[in-house]
């Protein structure tokens, strides 16, 4: 899987990973002496996920570029979240209006995606070229 770096703590060789199917966050620690690798926040990684206890691991990354993306964690904190402070009565209430308001228009209701690369410049050779030279 890919993903891109959100936080890291190098001493402890420790990071969390937005993964490429905007699922689960993945979490890495690295647990043996091996295998270092230096990861910062923004850096585009492809790994090797496994489940455990309903928690998304990285295991085995790899370092496909540097740095890509130094402030998606800034963005998606940044990001308006709906629902998060409203009652649940309040929540359904804003969903029927919206809903109606997407019936009368003709729009189709659906979430917001961030893409990877929206805006940013890809490594060189795009998304796919790196993509198949690590896949």
């Amino acid at each position: 899987m890919f993903g891109v770096v959100l936080w890291s703590d190098e001493q402890d060789q420790k990071a969390v990973i937005w993964c490429e199917d905007h699922g689960d966050l993945a979490f890495y620690c690295n647990n043996s002496d091996t295998c270092e690798i230096e990861m910062d926040a923004g850096d585009w990684v492809q790994f090797d996920m496994k489940m455990d206890k309903n928690q998304r691991k990285a295991h085995n990354p790899r370092l496909v570029c540097e740095g890509v993306y130094p402030d998606l964690a800034d963005s998606l904190c940044a990001a308006p979240v709906q629902g998060l402070c409203q009652s649940p009565q309040q929540s359904k209430q804003q969903s029927k209006q919206q809903s109606k308001q997407y019936s009368n228009s003709g729009e189709r209701n659906s979430a917001q995606v961030i893409p990877l690369f929206s805006g940013q410049s890809t490594p060189e050779g795009g998304a796919n070229a790196a993509h198949k030279q690590t896949a």
